[in-house]
């Protein structure tokens, strides 16, 4: 089959398009063909070697972290998928491999795919919406009638959960983005949107239940003035590639460690919770999220599509930060 693997860690001109072993399809896997992938910030930086601190990857390594496909065979235990089943899943860090033709993912992370939406709309979801679902629900833990504030509510945690928050009840839903996004972001259904340009979010809003901060760095400070006493700061952003940076690989993860430990206790003492999150790689959950889609009330938003023979120019596009939404890789 064909894959796109790194070698090497390095900048996306690292990410070579070559033959490789078809995936072995274990007891509890299911063998995906892979009609499309996307690209998330943290193929960036696993791509550029930033986590390698945290997870040491065999190379040569295939990335992705986003599938959508067919079903072409089952294990001996599966039992909730059989062969011709459309499918869409987010594996976990230590097994990925969805920018190729064929994965073999684990079946207690994979769900049926939306009808009502195409296999590169499918694949554009599934790590941005369960980390926005972690993010409001797992650690925001929201309820109907309070307030959200999304960072860069166009990227594509912020866009899916803008969506979620309005659907299940979110009184007021505050987004940052730039001015070409406005228009966009509300269309999202967000109630105040505030363009980073002109005004400062931090300046302008207050008293909110729950910050999703997709910026980092002195973001994560300034978040600390828009939450209410009791509210919940959840921050997809750990600080890693900074770290490692500036410390090498291995201090480097101790030092975002310690980073995000302080951060939390300092939220402890303003009466605040505040922690950083991961996605957990959870196909009954995708499977309500697919609920979701399937009947309109969240729709993926995409902003280009790249064959995965340009997965070097996907990874330098999406990594611009000026994408609207996700980055598709069409494979089939």
């Amino acid at each position: 089959m064909l894959a796109a693997r790194i070698h090497t860690y390095g900048p996306p001109s690292v990410l070579q398009v070559e033959n490789a072993t078809e995936p072995t399809c274990g007891a509890r896997d299911v063998l995906i063909e892979v009609h499309a992938s996307s690209v998330n910030p943290v193929d960036f930086k696993i791509r550029g070697g930033y986590q390698r601190g945290v997870i040491r990857y065999n190379l040569p390594w295939t990335l992705g972290l986003d599938v959508s496909g067919v079903v072409v065979e089952v294990g001996s235990k599966v039992k909730r998928f059989r062969v011709g089943d459309e499918v869409v899943s987010s594996p976990t860090h230590r097994r990925q491999g969805c920018y190729a033709e064929y994965v073999a993912i684990d079946e207690a992370m994979v769900a049926k795919k939306a009808a009502r939406i195409s296999h590169q709309e499918a694949a554009s979801l599934p790590l941005v919406a369960l980390t926005a679902w972690e993010a409001l629900f797992g650690f925001g833990r929201l309820q109907p009638g309070q307030k959200v504030f999304v960072q860069a509510g166009a990227g594509g945690v912020g866009s899916i959960a803008i969506q979620l928050a309005r659907h299940f009840g979110a009184a007021e839903v505050a987004a940052s983005c730039s001015t070409r996004n406005v228009e966009l972001v509300e269309s999202l259904g967000a109630t105040r949107v505030v363009d980073y340009t002109k005004e400062e979010y931090d300046e302008v809003l207050r008293d909110y239940d729950i910050v999703l901060d997709a910026l980092g760095g002195e973001h994560k400070e300034r978040a600390f003035k828009v939450l209410k006493r009791g509210g919940a700061l959840a921050s997809i952003v750990a600080g890693i590639p900074t770290a490692t940076e500036k410390y090498g690989p291995n201090l480097g993860v101790l030092v975002a460690g310690v980073q995000m430990l302080g951060f939390s206790l300092r939220a402890r003492l303003k009466g605040k919770r505040a922690a950083n999150l991961m996605r957990k790689s959870d196909g009954e959950l995708l499977g309500r999220i697919m609920n979701l889609v399937e009947d309109g009330s969240v729709k993926p938003l995409i902003d280009r599509v790249y064959p995965l023979e340009q997965i070097a120019e996907a990874h330098r596009y999406a990594e611009t930060g000026r994408a609207r939404g996700k980055v598709v890789i069409q494979v089939r």
